[in-house]
């Protein structure tokens, strides 16, 4: 995913920040905990078609570079 694209793009339900998953191909958004998929290269930022995130996904995820 374009980061140029990452860093304009926000959660629909809380407005924060996306990880990109590169092998689920999801947008995973840590405060709602939710994963949006991406088909086709276009993110699919649509509450309906998430997935509830668990706590162990989360813990997962990269720490986020710090906002300069």
């Amino acid at each position: 995913m374009d980061p140029k694209l990452l860093s304009l793009l926000v959660c629909p339900v809380t407005k924060g920040p996306l990880d990109y998953v590169r092998g689920q191909n999801e947008l995973i958004s840590r405060s709602a905990r939710l994963a949006y998929p991406v088909r086709d290269g276009i993110p699919i930022l649509l509450e309906g078609e998430a997935r509830a995130v668990t706590e162990d996904e989360i813990a997962q995820l990269p720490a986020r570079a710090p906002l300069v």
